[in-house]
């Protein structure tokens, strides 16, 4: 059997552990939540980590396009971006995807069948994956520092309205000296 058939066959397995997987990085009552209810309503967050898992499962599976994985990606990682977690937290789920498959081969006893140069072909990919998602993580926050910065600079200037201490600053032309500048 070759790794890519084994990841297709446990598919539902290896998201449902991936996603508990993700949720637990959260605080237990978050965690609870998350995991117990399944409303998209209800429950936001949890159901945009779960079709977020999903969809990058399925096309970290298929061609690992990173113009087809972003998006999918971009909406897991947007949620943990503006959460109290570090960037190594904030991505650390896409590692556990390692162990969890080494755990479901490992469990299967598919491990002696599967070539070596597979299983480290798939870890290869799940590290791109892992830069991808720090590269996406990284855009969030700046984003997230640019909306900051403009909010603060607004209430700033709002306040000194208020305060009436803005001016108008009058348009300056430089004067004639009278000094003729020739060029000889």
């Amino acid at each position: 059997m070759n790794l890519d058939k084994f990841l297709s066959e446990q598919r539902n397995t290896i998201i449902k552990k991936w996603f508990n997987c993700v949720v637990e990085s959260y605080a237990p009552e978050t965690s609870r939540l998350l995991q117990k209810e399944s409303n998209q309503f209800a429950n936001p967050v949890g159901h945009a980590i779960l079709h977020g898992i999903q969809a990058v499962y399925d096309e970290f599976l298929q061609s690992m396009d990173y113009e087809k994985l972003t998006p999918h990606l971009d909406r897991i990682i947007r949620i943990r971006a503006v959460q109290d977690f570090s960037p190594s937290q904030a991505i650390s789920f896409i590692f556990s995807l390692k162990q969890i498959v080494r755990d479901e081969l490992q469990n299967r006893i598919h491990q002696h069948q599967i070539p070596s140069s597979e299983i480290a072909a798939f870890e290869s990919k799940v590290d791109q994956l892992a830069l991808l998602a720090f590269n996406i993580y990284t855009q969030c926050r700046e984003r997230l520092y640019e909306v900051r910065l403009n909010e603060f600079k607004m209430r700033t200037f709002r306040l000194l309205q208020r305060a009436n201490l803005l001016a108008e600053i009058p348009e300056w032309e430089p004067q004639s000296t009278g000094i003729n500048h020739q060029k000889t």
